[in-house]
Parts: C-alpha cells; structure tokens; sequence
C-alpha cells in the first residue's frame, strides 16, 4: 500500500483529497496545512509520496521550499505537485526544487489516482499541458554543442525528449516504434552519461540544462 501525506492549507480540498485516495486503497499516513507542519510531521510518518501545494497563506516555507527540504533530508521521498497554479514560474521552481511531478488541481480523481501511483514507482508526471511548457523551456534552455557538455545519440536523445514529457516507457516504445526493453537500455545509458540515478533527475535535467538538438 503506497503511504501518502497531503500537504493544502484548504481544511476542505485536504480532507477531499485524502479521503478519495484512502477510497482507491491508499494509506494516508499524516496531512498538514502548511510546509511548516508538513516539515515537522515528515519524519514520523515517513510517506512514499507527498502531495504538495505550492502557496499557503500562514506563510512560512513555500511548496517548491519545502519540496526542496524534504528532498534534501530524505531523499528517497517523492514529491508530487498538486496546486491550482499553472504558472511557469511555478512549475520551474517545483521541477527545479525536486518535485517528481506537477499535477492541476482540476485533475479528476482518476488522473489524480494514476499520477500517485506513477510517481511512487519513480516516473515523472505532469499534467498534459504543462509538459509542453517544460518541454518549450527544454528547447530554451538546450546547450551549446560546442560544450564539453556528454554526447548522447540521436536515439538517447529522443527518448530524453519523452522522458521530459512524462511519458512511461511503455508508451515511448510504442511512440518510437522500439522494445521497452530498447526504451530501458537507453535510458540507462542516459544516466550513465549523465551521472545521475533516476528519471526524475533525468527530467530536472533536461529542464536545467537541455540536451536536445535544434
């Protein structure tokens, strides 16, 4: 059973939140109404995803701050985004501060059900649209070629692409017309290259710095 903590500071959409994941048998181990709470209750409830909103009106530690914290000091804790802001500003500083995905708050129950799970399993999701914008700053953000910056393939370097999308590797494959296992290895290749341990580095990654071609 995947362990969930609901960070909002509206008493009202928490408690709704909570109560349709505990319907689709998740363990809601702790909610909190602001990254303060949320920064204090953490380490006695230890959840496998924090669903976090981003602006609390008590103040204190914003959601992409507190994101930052938690996966700071227990990184094997997922953060997964879930806020009324579409705002590029905010989704950056999410993705940036560690977030493992950015869902809206007009996401039904369903889309909701499936992000968690996703993101419990280590994938990066993000709500449709937003993933296009994350992918647009990609394109900003790409690299000059005639850095040192680590060369991937022509192949690494779509896959990249998907995995900045939020797509599963399942669907990648049957984008790309390959094996999921093909999808698995050049992923693996990619973080070798690149140093890092995850999808969701992989996709901050790509969000930073940018390895895709012109």
């Amino acid at each position: 059973m995947i362990r969930v903590m609901v960070v909002d500071d509206h008493p009202i959409w928490r408690a709704g939140v909570a109560r349709d994941l505990v319907e689709q048998d998740f363990e809601v181990v702790a909610t909190a109404a602001d990254g303060a709470a949320a920064l204090r209750i953490v380490p006695a409830v230890t959840p496998d995803v924090v669903l976090m909103d981003l602006h609390f009106a008590s103040g204190g530690p914003s959601g992409a701050e507190t994101t930052r914290r938690i996966i700071d000091t227990w990184p094997d804790i997922r953060v997964l985004v879930l806020s009324a802001s579409g705002e590029h500003a905010d989704v950056l500083a999410a993705v940036q501060a560690g977030a493992s995905g950015y869902l809206m708050k007009s996401a039904s129950v369903e889309e909701l059900v499936t992000a968690v799970r996703r993101t419990a399993e280590g994938d990066a999701v993000f709500t449709a649209g937003l993933a296009g914008l994350l992918l647009g700053e990609y394109r900003r953000m790409a690299l000059d070629p005639r850095t040192d910056s680590p060369r991937l393939t022509d192949r690494e370097t779509e896959v990249l692409r998907q995995v900045a999308t939020g797509c599963t590797a399942r669907q990648i494959a049957e984008a790309l017309g390959i094996s999921h296992r093909t999808v698995e290895n050049h992923v693996q290749a990619t973080l070798r290259k690149l140093q890092l341990h995850n999808r969701v580095e992989l996709t901050r990654y790509a969000i930073e710095h940018g390895l895709i071609d012109q």
